[in-house]
């Protein structure tokens, strides 16, 4: 059976629609703009209704940026690239979400960070050569370059727990890691 297609909506209700989406969750001006394009009866009413939740200050892709960022940091512990990459996926202008990250990373030691994650995500493994293997550390290499760290940082921490850091040495990292 099919889905009845959603009620187009003028610029009054248009306007209703963004208030309740926003209310519900945080969102970029691209994500609300897609929003309201599959909703809207006239495409000319996309625009005026952005220029007035951003006049409102209802809509602010840099302070959401910032709150987005922020709270991947503080409660995912996950690294830049990943928080750039996600803004991206949200519709968030790429120079934007650069310098947004940057900021809120500022003064952010990535190795500790990599550290911490490590020990969070592999917390019932004992402590003590933790990687003890070629694939054991090639996992984790993928593990953390898709958390969003840096090969220099994730070559740097995983040496400090891997058995024998001299598999490190010649390390290649996995094409998949690398390829994001």
């Amino acid at each position: 059976m099919e889905e009845p297609k959603p009620r187009r909506l003028d610029a009054n209700a248009l306007w209703e629609y963004a208030l309740k989406s926003l209310g519900a969750r945080a969102q970029s001006i691209g994500e609300l703009r897609e929003k309201l394009r599959r909703r809207a009866e006239r495409a000319g009413d996309i625009d005026g209704v952005l220029a007035r939740l951003k006049e409102h200050q209802y809509l602010d892709d840099r302070r959401y940026a910032e709150s987005f960022a922020s709270a991947r940091l503080a409660n995912e512990k996950v690294g830049r690239t990943r928080v750039i990459r996600e803004l991206r996926a949200r519709r968030v202008a790429p120079a934007v979400a650069e310098r947004t990250v940057e900021k809120v990373y500022q003064g952010v030691e990535e190795t500790a960070l990599i550290e911490e994650w490590i020990r969070r995500k592999y917390r019932m493994a004992p402590r003590e050569g933790l990687f003890q293997d070629q694939k054991g550390l090639a996992a984790a290499y993928r593990r953390l370059a898709r958390a969003g760290f840096r090969t220099g940082e994730i070559l740097t921490v995983l040496k400090r727990f891997a058995k024998d850091p001299d598999l490190l040495d010649g390390f290649e990292p996995p094409e998949e890691a690398m390829e994001e």
